[in-house]
């Protein structure tokens, strides 16, 4: 069974993030709350970790996880080019519910799927979050929970959906906000919003004037 560690509690916590850590870079499946919902994440640099999170979900590799980042510095070094918004939007909406789809620096040798040449990253803005990935590096993250399943909001529910394929489980109460992250493409020459979110279409217009939508 995966290890569930109370992050409210300092010892808990700090035993929690090393562990979690250290199963990471041991290319296993780590369960963190983010400040969407809980996130199921592993090494973004491992490829068979990426299989494994694909497979506890049920889903294949044409929905490739996004890429959350503990700073702007990890984030620019997977991205080939942010494009003549991209900064704006990281200094406005980062860390927050905020997903950016950017061209992936070509350098790079993972594996998350059917990509495309592409990377959606994001900051969250939770400390545990931060934490863990400040010590792991970029992490493929998604949803907690089965594909077609309710995205958990707590650690219970994530490990009642994921059970034993998690090696370790941060505990760090339910989430607050369960909206999900917005998500823009910046990979044409005009954003366009994928996914309605956290942040609504008039704040990221605010910052970078036109933004296009389906509707």
């Amino acid at each position: 069974m995966g290890r569930r560690f109370d992050c409210s509690d300092l010892e808990q916590r700090t035993e929690g993030l090393t562990e979690a850590a250290a199963a990471v870079r041991r290319g296993e499946l780590v369960v963190l709350p983010t400040d969407t919902v809980y996130g199921l994440g592993a090494d973004a640099f491992t490829p068979s970790a990426v299989t494994e999170l694909l497979d506890a979900k049920g889903r294949g590799r044409d929905m490739p996880p996004p890429v959350l980042v503990g700073t702007v510095r990890a984030a620019t070094a997977l991205i080939d080019d942010l494009g003549p918004y991209g900064q704006d939007l990281i200094d406005a909406f980062w860390p927050g519910p905020l997903t950016l789809v950017c061209k992936a620096n070509r350098a790079l040798s993972w594996d998350l799927g059917d990509t495309k040449g592409t990377v959606a990253v994001r900051m969250p803005l939770h400390p545990v979050a931060l934490d863990l990935l400040k010590e792991t590096g970029p992490m493929a993250v998604s949803s907690a929970n089965r594909s077609g399943a309710p995205a958990a909001t707590t650690a219970e529910e994530a490990e009642e959906q994921l059970g034993e394929s998690v090696a370790v489980y941060l505990d760090a109460g339910k989430t607050t906000d369960h909206t999900p992250s917005t998500i823009l493409d910046l990979t044409t020459a005009v954003p366009r919003m994928l996914r309605r979110g956290a942040i609504p279409v008039e704040k990221l217009r605010g910052i970078i004037g036109y933004v296009a939508t389906d509707d």
